[in-house]
């Protein structure tokens, strides 16, 4: 894995400090990431297919971005890089974003981006992010290989961003026979009970205060960077959470109704305080075990979110990482009741916009970038 994209140090060297944008595609968490960059004093640019998504952005002035890229499809961004380079531009990257160009080619687009593009690679695959986690000291769903050995509740879930399109919950082989994509990548897990929370940490390379990554493996006994958690969401799924009201899924079954897990919206949440420190414990393990994921790694870089669930045993179980700003952030644009506590408002746009400008600051913007 190469640390950055080879061509990085020749871009920054051509860019302006003093005239870098902040680009982002227009949806899932640009709100935040664009009136993040505006509050740490730096130009924007939004991008979007079409113009009807700018109308939207009237509604925010506070987000609207300074200028637009229109686009005839998604794709014609890789095409769009050296004019995005004389711009100046950084690219924040989202869920969207990957979603829409797919890994594969977001990792070749040439414009410098925040954080560690290479590591989407483990992100997109279950088998690699259970091989990450684990070595973090991660404790997981189970994982059936067999469909034939399905004998309780499983959830059957596609590899990549989809916001929980096409998840869905099996008691036995039927089950997943009538419901399953076979043209999709998926896995099938465990369905274990519990309180679902999802963590937004981020990690700054560059801190060398506040909470500290402790390295392991090759990096054992180094302090690598700060650990915070900006905020705690919950999700609101399109009719799962509704379907209990209906009786059994037998019955719910036999009305010809499936329950759906697409994610339609977010809602804050606080962690019962003595679990906080497993929270920190599992937050850096997945950091620190990010580092070594393969020689000479670069690991995490900013945001990322650990989604979990708790038992009525006060046990963790951690089912998936998101390695980019997740959506679930938008609870905290104005702050949350742990990012408050060090800067009232402070979100994890503007903590992405400001690990930016300190780096600027600092001259060591490639050490976030890739």
């Amino acid at each position: 894995m190469a640390t950055t994209h080879p061509h990085l140090p020749d871009w920054l060297a051509a860019y302006n400090p003093a005239e870098i944008t902040i680009g982002v595609i227009a949806s899932h968490s640009s709100l935040q990431i664009l009136h993040g960059a505006r509050q740490e004093g730096f130009r924007t640019l939004g991008i979007c297919v079409g113009k009807d998504r700018k109308k939207m952005y009237k509604a925010f002035p506070g987000a609207e971005p300074d200028e637009w890229m229109i686009l005839d499809n998604y794709l014609e961004l890789l095409n769009k890089a050296e004019e995005l380079r004389k711009r100046n531009v950084i690219i924040i990257p989202h869920g969207s974003l990957v979603e829409y160009l797919s890994p594969a080619n977001f990792i070749t687009l040439e414009v410098p981006t925040f954080g560690n593009r290479q590591i989407l690679k483990w992100e997109g695959s279950r088998e690699l992010q259970r091989q990450w986690l684990e070595s973090g000291g991660c404790t997981m769903p189970k994982v059936i290989e067999d469909p034939h050995e399905i004998n309780g509740p499983v959830i059957i879930k596609y590899a990549g961003a989809k916001g929980g399109r096409g998840y869905f919950i099996a008691r036995n082989f039927r089950d997943f026979r009538r419901n399953v994509d076979l043209e999709e990548e998926f896995t099938i897990q465990e369905y274990v009970l519990g309180t679902r929370y999802y963590f937004q940490f981020f990690f700054d390379p560059i801190a060398e205060d506040g909470y500290q990554v402790e390295g392991m493996g090759s990096r054992e006994g180094q302090n690598c960077g700060r650990l915070e958690l900006m905020s705690i969401d919950r999700r609101d799924e399109a009719n799962v959470d509704e379907f209990y009201k209906l009786g059994s899924l037998r019955d719910i079954r036999d009305m010809g109704l499936e329950p759906s897990f697409v994610v339609t919206g977010n809602t804050p949440a606080v962690l019962r305080e003595s679990l906080l420190p497993e929270a920190f414990r599992l937050g850096e393990g997945a950091v620190a075990a990010s580092l070594e994921l393969e020689e000479d790694a670069r690991g995490m870089i900013g945001p990322f979110c650990l989604e979990t669930l708790v038992t009525d045993k006060l046990e963790f179980r951690v089912f998936e990482i998101s390695a980019r700003i997740v959506a679930g952030s938008n609870v905290a644009i104005g702050g949350s009741p742990y990012s408050n506590i060090n800067e009232p408002g402070l979100s994890t746009g503007q903590r992405i916009a400001r690990c930016i400008r300190k780096a600027i600051d600092k001259d060591c913007l490639s050490d976030i970038l890739s």
